[in-house]
């Protein structure tokens, strides 16, 4: 749901001139601006080096839900699959910028009670030492998509309009998620972990 949500702000936004989207299966959306890699291994990014070469920016949005997962599956996922990811990235594109979508809550500390926010704050962290030309960690809560998008639960939208009612402050649009990462590659930013409001003025 974020990365079809970002994608399509991209997409619609003025200062993105061109979009390489990498998934494992395309995203069905026809655009001028849109090329589609499709790799159905993550850790083998760099196999496709020419193919991902020319790029300013990375907007990482790939992830799953740790409901139900042992934590070795979600660390393989989360961890393990995003670190080979940037790496091969990186290898491709020295002056990339990393933008990481990560979650609110997360343990940079790595020490705490909640699996996923270990992880999340593990992968955080490693990132932070790979030597992109800036890294950020997007922690985003409460998203509300684009009217058009179709990974997008009617569920899960009800819960979030119910607690923008009651938690304006808590809730994003994913159009601001998108024009966050955007700005924040233009104009950068005085810290690499943007909570919400962050992420809410970046997006202004």
């Amino acid at each position: 749901m974020v990365g079809e949500g970002v994608l399509l702000e991209c997409l619609q936004n003025n200062e993105v001139s061109e979009v390489l989207s990498i998934s494992r299966k395309s995203c069905g959306i026809k655009n001028p601006k849109l090329k589609e890699l499709l790799v159905s291994d993550f850790t083998k990014l760099q196999d496709f080096e020419n193919d991902i070469k020319g790029h300013n920016a990375c907007f990482y949005c790939a992830g799953i839900s740790s409901t139900g997962m042992a934590e070795e599956k979600y660390h393989y996922i989360t961890f393990d699959i995003t670190i080979a990811f940037a790496k091969a990235l990186l290898q491709a594109n020295p002056d990339i910028v990393f933008c990481f979508v990560s979650g609110r809550s997360t343990d940079s500390t790595e020490q705490g009670k909640t699996m996923w926010a270990r992880v999340k704050g593990k992968t955080e962290n490693a990132l932070k030492e790979i030597p992109f030309k800036s890294e950020y960690n997007f922690r985003p809560a409460g998203m509300l998509p684009f009217p058009e998008q179709k990974n997008a639960k009617a569920i899960y939208k009800f819960i979030v309009k119910l607690i923008r009612l009651f938690a304006p402050a808590s809730v994003l649009t994913l159009s601001e998620v998108g024009k966050a990462m955007i700005n924040v590659v233009k104009k950068n930013y005085h810290q690499n972990i943007l909570e919400v409001k962050d992420i809410k003025a970046l997006a202004q």
